[in-house]
């Protein structure tokens, strides 16, 4: 014969605002920079390969949106940086 034993749950004590930051500080999340090819196709798709280049509308310091979890946070620009493609944030969305 077995007995079901039930324990009253404690309630935790409340968690501070600025604590819930600091542990949500850690989570992961994507960020992504879009840059829109409008006129891209299927086709174009298909045939990519390596070293190849696309050429987009987009003038030259024009603000592309940035996502994190599919929700756009930002307005930025693409800057090169030592060598390297960067994104400066322009505007909070």
């Amino acid at each position: 014969m077995s007995a079901i034993v039930t324990t009253a749950k404690e309630t935790p004590p409340p968690v501070a605002a600025d604590d819930l930051w600091t542990e949500a500080g850690y989570l992961r999340c994507t960020l992504s920079v879009d840059l829109p090819l409008r006129l891209f196709t299927v086709r174009d798709l298909l045939q990519l390969e390596p070293g190849a280049i696309l050429e987009s509308n987009h003038v030259n310091g024009a603000d592309v949106p940035v996502v994190v979890n599919t929700q756009l946070i930002a307005w930025a620009e693409f800057e090169v940086v030592a060598q390297r493609i960067a994104v400066r944030v322009t505007e909070l969305a």
